[in-house]
C-alpha cells in the first residue's frame, strides 16, 4: 500500500459510493441510506454515552459493590484505557474485514459487556465489563465515519451525514451525564450499564439490514506487528497518564511507563515506514488538513472530556445538586451542541472552513473562560447555563467542520484509518487532558485551602483554574487553525 493510495481532492482518487447510495448530483437519500445513517448514529450514541454515563453514578456504585477509594476510578479508567489503546486497530479492522461484519460484532460485544456489567456483583466483575465495553467502543467508534464515507458520495449528502454523526458525537457525552443522573436516581446505578441493551436491540437489526460491504477482490491483510506496537504504545500512554492519580508525574513509575510509550511509538513509526501493508500509512499525515484536524481533535478532546468531568463535579460538590439535578443541568449544553452542529452542516457548504473552525473554537474558549469565573455562590442560571450554551455552540460548530475537513477526499480503502485517527486523537486528548487538569484543580484547591478558604470555596477555585486551562487549549487550537489552514472556500462540487 504505497503513498499514492492516500488523500486527494479529486474524485478520481476515491472509488464511488456503494450501489444504492446517495449520489453527488443532488439526488435525495434512498431508504437504505437513511437506515445506514440511523445505524451509524445509534452506534455512535452508545459509544458517546458510555464515556460519561457512569460519572454521576460512581458514589452509588461504590456503596453497593464496596469499591475502595483507590479502585473506584478504574470504573472509568478501564473503559478509557482499552478504548484509547485499541482505536487505531479498530478503525483498520473495518477496512480489512468489512463494515457490516465489524459493526455487528461491535454491537454484540457491547451488548454482552453491558449485560455483564449490569449484573456485576464484585468490583472486579464491573471493571472487566467496562473493559469489554471499551473494546467494543474501539471497534464501533471509527466505523461510523467509515460507513458514511463509502455510502454517501462527496458533496452535500456527505456533508449532512457527517454533520449528523458529529452532532451525536458532540452531544452524546452531555446526554450521558443527563442519562446517568436520571437512571441512578430513578432506577439505580445498574441501569447506566443496562441502558445500552435496548439501544443495541434497535441498532443491530438496522445495521444487519442496511449496512453493506464494498465488493473487493483483495484478500484482507492485517499488519500484526504494527497492530501490536501501535496498540501497546497507545495503551502505555493512556495507562501512564491515568495512573498519575496514584503516582505523581515526576515519579519513576510514571516516567518509565511514558518513556516506554515513546519507545514503542518510535518502533511503530519505523515499522510502518517499512511495512508493505501498514496499519497506518504515514503518508496520510502529510496532507495539511488531515494532520491539522487530528491536532484539533486532540486539543478539543482534552478540553471537552475534562470539561464534562469538572462540570459534573462542580454541580454536585460545590453547588450541592443531586445527580438528577446535575443531569438536567446539562440540557442547555445538549441543545447548544445540536444547534451548533446544525449550523455547521449548513454553513460548511458555502463558508470558509477556516472561519467556521476558528469561530467555533473561540466560542468554546469563551464559554470555558466564563466557567472559570464561577464560585461557591454562583447560581445555576448565571454560573452554568450561560457558559454551557456558549461553549456547546462553539463545540458543535467547530467539530462538524473539523470532522468534515479531516475526512474529505480520503480514499475509501482508508476511510477506517482516517476515522480511527480522528477518534484516537480525541480520546487520547481527553485522557491526557483529564489527568493534567485534575492535577491542576487539586493544586489550586490546596492553595486556596492554605489561604484560609472554606471547603466549597477551595473546590470552586480549583475547578475554576482547570476551566481556564481548557479555555487555553481551545485558543491554541484556534490559533493553529488560523495560521496553518489556507483560506479555501468549499467548491461548487462539494456544495
Amino acid at each position: 500500500m504505497g503513498d499514492s493510495g492516500g488523500l486527494s481532492p479529486t474524485r478520481d482518487t476515491a472509488p464511488g459510493p456503494l450501489p444504492g447510495a446517495t449520489g453527488a448530483k443532488g439526488r435525495g437519500p434512498s431508504a437504505r441510506t437513511g437506515l445506514v445513517l440511523a445505524a451509524v448514529c445509534l452506534s455512535q450514541l452508545i459509544v458517546a454515552l458510555d464515556i460519561s454515563v457512569v460519572n454521576v453514578a460512581l458514589p452509588a456504585i461504590s456503596r453497593d459493590l464496596g469499591f475502595s477509594a483507590g479502585s473506584l476510578a478504574w470504573v472509568v479508567n478501564a473503559y478509557t484505557l482499552v478504548f484509547g489503546g485499541l482505536l487505531l486497530l479498530g478503525g483498520r479492522l473495518a477496512d480489512l474485514f468489512g463494515h457490516r461484519r465489524t459493526m455487528i460484532a461491535g454491537l454484540l460485544l457491547f451488548g454482552i459487556a453491558s449485560l455483564l456489567g449490569g449484573f456485576a456483583q464484585t468490583p472486579g466483575q464491573l471493571i472487566a465489563a467496562r473493559a469489554g465495553q471499551g473494546l467494543a467502543g474501539a471497534v464501533l467508534a471509527p466505523i461510523g465515519l467509515t460507513v458514511i464515507m463509502v455510502t454517501f458520495a462527496e458533496g452535500p449528502a456527505r456533508s449532512r451525514a457527517v454533520g449528523t454523526w458529529a452532532t451525536v458525537a458532540g452531544s452524546g457525552s452531555a446526554l450521558g451525564v443527563l442519562a446517568g443522573g436520571l437512571l441512578t436516581d430513578l432506577l439505580g446505578w445498574r441501569w447506566v450499564m443496562l441502558i445500552n441493551v435496548p439501544l443495541i436491540a434497535v441498532a443491530l437489526p438496522i445495521a444487519m439490514a442496511a449496512v453493506r460491504d464494498r465488493p473487493t477482490s483483495e484478500r484482507p491483510r492485517l499488519d500484526i506487528l504494527g497492530a501490536v506496537l501501535g496498540t501497546a504504545s497507545m495503551t502505555a500512554l493512556v495507562y501512564g497518564v491515568l495512573s498519575t492519580d496514584r503516582h505523581p508525574w515526576g515519579s519513576a513509575r510514571t516516567l518509565s511507563v511514558l518513556g516506554l510509550a515513546v519507545l514503542l511509538g518510535l518502533a511503530f513509526t519505523l515499522w510502518e515506514r517499512r511495512s508493505s501493508a501498514p496499519l497506518v500509512r504515514l503518508g496520510i499525515l502529510r496532507t495539511r488538513t488531515v494532520w491539522l484536524s487530528n491536532v484539533n481533535s486532540l486539543l478539543v478532546g482534552a478540553a471537552m472530556v475534562s470539561g464534562f468531568y469538572l462540570a459534573s463535579l462542580y454541580l454536585q460538590d460545590v453547588l450541592r445538586h443531586t445527580p438528577l439535578e446535575a443531569g438536567f443541568a446539562f440540557l442547555p449544553f445538549c441543545f447548544g451542541a445540536i444547534g451548533g452542529s446544525v449550523a455547521g452542516m449548513r454553513l460548511v457548504k458555502t463558508v470558509d472552513r477556516r472561519l467556521l473552525i476558528v469561530g467555533g473554537l473561540l466560542l468554546l474558549a469563551a464559554g470555558m473562560a466564563w466557567f472559570s469565573l464561577a464560585d461557591a455562590s454562583s447560581t445555576l442560571v448565571g454560573g452554568f447555563f450561560g457558559p454551557s450554551l456558549v461553549a456547546s455552540v462553539g463545540m458543535g460548530l467547530s467539530m462538524v467542520t473539523n470532522t468534515y475537513m479531516g475526512t474529505s477526499g480520503v480514499a475509501h480503502h482508508e476511510a477506517g484509518l482516517a476515522s480511527g485517527l480522528l477518534n484516537a486523537g480525541r480520546q487520547c486528548g481527553g485522557s491526557i487532558g483529564l489527568a493534567v487538569l485534575a492535577t491542576v484543580a487539586a493544586a489550586a484547591t490546596r492553595a486556596s485551602e492554605g489561604a484560609g478558604a472554606g471547603a466549597r470555596e477551595a473546590l470552586a477555585a480549583g475547578y475554576g483554574r482547570a476551566f481556564l486551562v481548557t479555555a487555553g487549549l481551545a485558543l491554541a487550537a484556534a490559533a493553529l487553525t488560523a495560521v496553518a489552514l489556507p483560506r479555501l472556500r468549499t467548491t461548487a462540487r462539494e456544495a
